[in-house]
């Protein structure tokens, strides 16, 4: 039997980008959508390729038009931050929403700092706070800090110091600066938490 695209995440985990670019192209040309992105993801990294947006975005739209969560999170990704294309947050929206409603938590944060800033949908708290809740309470760090930010401002959900600290805390575990920076606010104001010097 041929290689799965799980033998080349394997080989990609021990540092074998070859042999997981030897696994993932054939399977990607085939039409495989987990190769696809994983193809998709070593281009736009430049990892055992040259670095080449196009090419790696070309990846994620395929696999993306499959229903992978995970490439239309990077399109997503791709479209909000201009890497590769014209920045365009509605096909950001676009992109994270259908990431997003698989369960997939990159795509539900993204989702939700759009609507916290009102990037290519309107800006609305409550779906901001609604889509980073999904995503924080699977462990998603960045949108623990969002959802804490949400709380420490009253928007989406009442101000809560005490919950903010309870998310802040969270993604700072994880190692995410933006929990251990306003988690640091919260100690230093005594919001939430006792303050400390």
């Amino acid at each position: 039997p041929g290689a799965g695209w799980r033998d080349g995440v394997a080989a990609y985990q021990r540092g074998d980008v070859a042999t997981a670019l030897q696994v993932f192209r054939p399977l990607a040309d085939q039409g495989d959508r987990e190769a696809q992105y994983n193809l998709g993801v070593l281009y736009t990294r430049g990892e055992g390729v040259g670095q080449d947006f196009a090419e790696g975005l070309k990846w994620f739209r395929s696999a993306a038009g499959k229903g992978n969560p995970l490439a239309e999170s990077a399109l997503g990704y791709a479209y909000a931050s201009g890497q590769g294309v014209t920045r365009d947050y509605a096909e950001a929206a676009k992109w994270y929403r259908k990431s997003a409603e698989q369960g997939y938590s990159a795509g539900q944060a993204g989702l939700a700092f759009l609507y916290a800033n009102g990037h290519g949908v309107t800006r609305d708290y409550d779906e901001a706070a609604k889509w980073y809740r999904q995503a924080a309470e699977q462990g998603y760090g960045l949108a623990q800090s969002g959802l804490a930010e949400l709380y420490t401002r009253g928007q989406g959900v009442p101000t809560d110091y005490a919950q903010a600290a309870a998310w802040y805390r969270q993604s700072a575990e994880r190692g995410y600066a933006q929990g251990m920076a306003g988690l640091g606010y919260l100690y230093a104001t005594g919001k939430g938490v006792p303050q400390e010097d």
